[in-house]
């Protein structure tokens, strides 16, 4: 098969990306830059230089590929248009990656949500992501297309492409790297499902064959709280205690966004349709095992 990826140059795209090659597909990858586009080429990607506001050169990839995977922005909505533009009425399949703070609450550390979600739940979303919702729902109702949407939960583990490092452990580490304390927001007792990258690859690959157009799935294979992260991660580190961040204060490392929905929310999920519909069998069940035992120190 034929594929084009957007975000061929980060942590999940570019995961896939290697992952999809592996199995025998060829891969077109999207990149902006030269020195980026020669690293992929020597990966077996073929670059193709550009960026999501180009949505010409999108709806022609589109159009080209035989499947085509966003893993760049989740919410670029003109970017996503163009890509539907280039597969509706083809029968293509379309992922679109999405992810799970789009039921996340504003707990900010401080408290456990009893609410778990799966595929059949409806759904609480708040006002800041009704916008991810309604894009992710625009992509599963393309015309004539496998529009499917895979909704991520917290991501660990060591990307296999140009990118090594996910979008939340990473920043915890680098924190506490810099000032010798690790920090979480409020009292970490809010919970994340979580998953491995190698899972989430194997995901991909059997949505691309099996999944049904306007497929939903999540993708989860376990959850830990931030206070049991932040004391993997210390543990792994050699520092001490683990310390508290308000909202506030966290926002001024991490930016408002990433300390009100990425590290203070609750985002709790089962992945029961990938597993029932696809026949997905994840192998790695524990972040904070993979933390204290596997996490780079380099």
């Amino acid at each position: 098969m034929k594929i084009f990826i957007t975000g061929a140059t980060g942590f999940i795209g570019g995961s896939l990306a290697v992952d999809l090659k592996a199995r025998g597909h060829a891969i077109r990858g999207l990149v902006r830059d030269d020195a980026k586009a020669g690293k992929l080429l020597a990966l077996g990607i073929e670059p193709v230089r550009g960026d999501l506001s180009d949505s010409a050169l999108l709806t022609a990839e589109a159009r080209r590929a035989d499947g085509v995977i966003n893993a760049a922005s989740s919410d670029h909505a003109a970017a996503i248009d163009a890509l539907l533009e280039g597969v509706k009425g083809s029968g293509k399949p379309l992922l679109h990656t999405s992810g799970s703070s789009v039921i996340g609450d504003d707990a900010k550390g401080d408290s456990l949500s009893p609410h778990i979600f799966d595929e059949d739940t409806p759904f609480v979303v708040e006002p800041d992501k009704q916008a991810r919702f309604a894009l992710d729902n625009r992509v599963r109702a393309v015309p004539g297309a496998r529009g499917v949407v895979l909704c991520n939960t917290m991501i660990y583990g060591t990307g296999r492409g140009l990118s090594r490092d996910s979008v939340q452990i990473p920043p915890l580490v680098a924190q506490a790297r810099k000032s010798g304390v690790v920090r979480i927001v409020g009292k970490g007792v809010n919970r994340w499902s979580n998953v491995h990258i190698d899972d989430v690859a194997m995901l991909y690959a059997l949505a691309l064959e099996r999944a049904p157009a306007g497929a939903f799935y999540f993708v989860e294979n376990g959850e830990a709280s931030y206070a049991e992260i932040g004391e993997a991660i210390a543990a792994r580190l050699g520092l001490g205690p683990v310390r508290s961040w308000t909202v506030e204060e966290a926002s001024r490392e991490w930016g408002e966004g990433h300390a009100r929905y990425s590290f203070g929310s609750n985002s709790r999920v089962r992945a029961r349709r990938a597993r029932r519909e696809l026949g997905w069998a994840p192998r790695h069940d524990s972040v904070t095992r993979w933390i204290r035992e596997e996490m780079p120190l380099d």
